[in-house]
């Protein structure tokens, strides 16, 4: 049997789980960059009998899966993988699993990036490498207003942080209830309330029908000039062209 394991750009996927039961059965080949080109990614994965992919880095479409005659197996690393043509692969007789899902990391990096921006880390951190010293006044945060937009698993833990840092926390999504809001310290608001009165808008939303294209120039209108828009979650939930 032979194992591929896509676009490993870190170099981290053999240490970081334990394939030593895979070994005994399979032949592993780690690919270390990315090739965009369909053609080339059927060349790339044609002699393969199973296909890990670390996330949404190289799409598996109908296309591509159609051309894949080894292909049994797709593992994804984490569930919602939208590069997957689940349904494609159903079709074609090709099993798709996941690995189980943890949040603490988007949730951390959610606070690096708003405690980065608010305190102009890597401006200091530019001036400082060219011999420079301190540019300029960073934000605190107590006092600040944190709108959370969708409070699943991932933004009810950013709310409560926001809580600890003496935030005052608002938040909106489409099902959201006052009783849920209350639970995360948060208090309900409209999308346009939310919009025009943080100061720091953070999005967590599943990629769906429902979220796609939910954000764009007129609620980017409403922002405060000082305010700052963080996006961890799919992207183009967040994307509306004019």
């Amino acid at each position: 049997m032979k194992v591929a394991i896509l676009d490993d750009y870190q170099n981290v996927a053999l240490r970081l789980a334990d394939w030593s039961a895979v070994r005994r059965h399979a032949e592993i080949t780690v690919f270390n960059d990315r090739v965009a080109d369909p053609s080339a990614v059927v060349e790339r994965l044609r002699p393969f009998d199973v296909v890990c992919v670390m996330r949404e880095r190289t799409p598996l479409t109908r296309e591509i899966l159609q051309q894949l005659p080894n292909l049994k197996l797709i593992a994804s690393t984490g569930p919602r993988n939208a590069s997957i043509d689940t349904q494609a692969a159903a079709d074609l007789g090709i099993a798709v699993t996941a690995t189980g899902y943890d949040s603490t990391p988007t949730i951390e990096f959610t606070w690096s990036l708003i405690l980065a921006s608010m305190r102009g880390i890597d401006r200091e951190a530019a001036s400082l490498k060219a011999g420079g010293w301190q540019t300029g006044l960073g934000s605190n945060l107590r006092g600040k207003g944190l709108g959370v937009i969708g409070l699943g698993n991932i933004g009810r833990e950013v709310a409560r942080i926001g809580v600890a840092f003496g935030m005052k926390v608002i938040a909106w999504s489409q099902n959201l209830t006052e009783e849920k809001g209350g639970a995360a310290g948060a208090t309900l608001v409209d999308k346009r309330t939310l919009f025009r009165e943080a100061d720091v808008v953070t999005v967590h939303l599943v990629l769906s029908g429902r979220t796609r294209g939910l954000i764009g120039a007129p609620e980017f209108a409403l922002m405060k000039p000082t305010a700052r828009f963080v996006n961890t979650s799919r992207v183009r939930s967040s994307m509306r062209r004019p």
